[in-house]
C-alpha cells in the first residue's frame, strides 16, 4: 500500500492523499523528491485501494497505520506531507511521532479542528448531504460524481486528463468524513502550508486554513490536484517549505 523511492536520504517525506486517492496521487511528486536526494514514501490509507473493504476503517485506523509505518521503517527526520483531507490523519499522528519529525507541510489540505470532522467542516447542507449519503450507502462510503470532481477540483484542465485522474478514483470510507479528532497539538513544529492558486475544492478559504497554523500560504499553480498537474512547482516549494 506503499511507495518507497530514495533508500538514503537526508530527509523522509511520508505523503498522505486525500479522499478517494490513493498513494499514487503522490508519485510524480514523490519521484522529484527523490531525485533531489530525500525519500519519498506515498502512502495509501486503509480503505483506499481497489478491492478494500471500506465499511471498517475509522479515522483513528488511517492515523494508526501512518504512525505505525513510519514506525516500522525506523525513520526519523519526517515530514509529514498532506494533501486535502489527509491534512486530518497527519495533524493526528503529531502527538505519536513528534519526536521522528522534522516538521509538517499541508498542500491545499483541511487543517482540522479538534472535534470538528471533515463533514462538520463543509457547512450544515454539505454535511447533510454527506451524512445521508454514508447512511444510505451499503458499504458506508462516499463518492465523488465526475461533474463535481471537473468542476470543482480539476477545473480548466483537459478533459481527458480528468477523466483519467477520475477513473482513479475509489470512493471514501464514510468514517474518514464523520469522525473528528479528539486533540489537535502542533505547538513547537515548524509548519508550512502550500496553496494552489485555482483551488475550488477546500472546506474553507486557503488562507484561513493556513491562519489555523500560525503561516501565510505558499501559493502554487494549479487546482485541487495540483499535486499531479504541476509536480515540479509542488515538489520545488516543498523542499523550500522548512528551510
Amino acid at each position: 500500500m506503499s511507495l518507497f523511492i530514495g533508500l538514503e536520504s537526508q530527509v523522509n517525506y511520508v505523503f498522505v492523499p486525500g479522499a478517494w486517492h490513493g498513494g499514487w496521487s503522490w508519485h510524480p511528486v514523490a519521484q522529484r523528491v527523490a531525485d533531489a536526494g530525500h525519500a519519498g514514501i506515498a502512502l495509501t490509507m486503509p480503505g483506499l485501494s481497489a478491492g478494500d473493504d471500506a465499511r471498517e476503517p475509522r479515522l483513528a485506523d488511517a492515523v494508526t497505520y501512518l504512525v505505525d509505518e513510519v514506525e516500522r521503517r525506523g525513520l526519523t527526520d519526517v515530514v509529514l506531507v498532506g494533501h486535502s483531507w489527509g491534512g486530518i490523519p497527519i495533524a493526528g499522528a503529531v502527538p505519536r511521532l513528534r519526536g521522528r519529525l522534522r516538521g509538517i507541510v499541508f498542500v491545499s489540505a483541511f487543517v482540522p479542528r479538534a472535534g470538528e470532522s471533515m463533514a462538520d467542516a463543509m457547512g450544515p447542507e454539505v454535511g447533510a448531504f454527506l451524512r445521508s449519503t454514508i447512511a444510505a450507502s451499503p458499504d458506508h462510503t462516499v463518492s465523488v460524481d465526475f461533474e463535481s470532481f471537473r468542476q470543482s477540483l480539476m477545473q480548466d484542465e483537459p478533459e481527458q486528463v480528468q477523466r483519467l485522474v477520475y477513473d482513479l478514483l475509489v470512493p471514501q470510507p464514510g468514517n474518514y468524513m464523520l469522525d473528528a479528532l479528539d486533540t489537535v497539538d502542533f505547538a513547537g513544529l515548524p509548519i508550512a502550508y502550500l496553496l494552489a492558486e485555482r483551488d475550488r475544492g477546500l472546506a474553507a478559504p486557503g488562507a484561513e486554513l493556513a491562519a489555523r497554523v500560525g503561516v501565510e500560504p505558499v501559493p502554487l499553480p494549479g487546482t485541487h490536484e495540483t499535486i499531479l498537474t504541476h509536480p515540479d512547482d509542488v515538489a520545488k516549494a516543498l523542499l523550500a517549505a522548512l528551510d
